[in-house]
């Protein structure tokens, strides 16, 4: 058996589906660093996937959440759709070591956020076309079901500390670690500035008014890189 038919193999096992064209799970792994043409890598399936992703994630939303609103929805969604959100969740299911690549990627110390969550949309693709919607709306709430769970367009947005710690116990099962990295000013008006560490990361520190001013700051940085927050999200001080 060589390397390639074994990773298939294997992937099958890891997603828990069985293909009954292997070539779709085939093609969904190739990146078109591997491909002497792009129609042979998993880009086209990947659109597809996107496509498949976005119709169960806004189906989920829709009878999980009969309360809420339009904009409300469309806030969820965005966030669990995002490149971000799909990297983090083939990072989760390790969908990169089973992915072919040519030289130039696999030489790489990290790969693109947009590889593995291409890589994550065109095995939703293929299984699609494999199996049919239900099979690959399955395969999506098995890997996302704690994102969607946890899924609150209403949850309070100004308290960043709870907020990344809920995050941080259920991706890394640690708690956010804070810091005090420098203070300056006078007695009667010091600025502190924190950082945050979660899981050996080392996140942007903060500058603020007072400890509790700097480590919620500290604490909205971590998220918006964590892609808990949108890019354009304003910090809202307490």
């Amino acid at each position: 058996m060589d390397t390639e038919t074994n990773k298939i193999d294997l992937f099958q096992e890891v997603i828990d589906y069985q293909f009954k064209d292997v070539s779709l799970l085939e093609k969904a792994l190739r990146h078109a660093s591997a491909s002497d043409r792009r129609l042979d890598s998993n880009e086209r399936l990947e659109f597809l996937g996107d496509a498949i992703l976005g119709v169960t994630v806004c189906e989920e939303l829709f009878n999980r959440f009969p309360e809420y609103l339009e904009g409300e929805l469309t806030k969820v969604k965005s966030m669990l759709v995002s490149r971000r959100t799909c990297a983090r969740v083939a990072q989760d299911i390790n969908l990169t070591d089973y992915m072919v690549m040519g030289k130039g990627m696999t030489s790489q110390r990290t790969l693109p956020m947009s590889c593995s969550a291409g890589a994550f949309e065109s095995v939703i693709g293929a299984i699609y076309l494999d199996g049919g919607y239900e099979s690959s709306r399955k395969f999506i709430i098995k890997c996302m079901g704690d994102l969607l769970d946890n899924a609150d367009a209403r949850k309070p947005q100004d308290n960043y500390k709870s907020m990344l710690q809920q995050y941080s116990q259920r991706m890394f099962g640690s708690t956010p670690y804070y810091e005090i990295l420098d203070e300056k000013g006078p007695d009667h008006s010091k600025c502190f500035e924190v950082g945050v560490i979660i899981d050996r990361r080392r996140f942007d520190s903060a500058w603020g008014p007072s400890k509790k001013e700097a480590e919620q700051l500290a604490a909205f940085n971590a998220l918006k890189d964590l892609g808990e927050l949108s890019e354009d999200a304003k910090f809202k001080s307490k």
